[in-house]
């Protein structure tokens, strides 16, 4: 099944803009070909008070995103030092 993909804003406005062009391309790649291909497959799925959750590891920084139904909305892309901070994102 493949899915489609919905990104929060501030995705978009804050936390690609601060990526250079490598690893944005590199997150890019791995969302076009891991997460929406199968993302429950690929991610690996929070816990706790995370736990309607998913993450997806590419290097130093983590993708967490939400499936639902046939579309993975992608809530924040962060370093992995700072991902688990950002709050109010759903």
């Amino acid at each position: 099944m493949k899915y489609g993909v919905k990104y929060h804003p501030h995705v978009l406005s804050k936390d690609l803009p601060r990526l250079n062009q490598d690893i944005q391309s590199g997150i890019k790649r791995a969302i076009e070909e891991r997460i929406l291909a199968a993302p429950a497959e690929y991610g690996l799925p929070l816990r706790k008070t995370l736990k309607r959750y998913w993450k997806l590891r590419i290097g130093d920084y983590r993708v967490v995103y939400k499936i639902n139904e046939d579309v993975v909305v992608i809530l924040c892309i962060r370093h992995r030092k700072e991902v688990y901070a950002v709050e109010g994102r759903q």
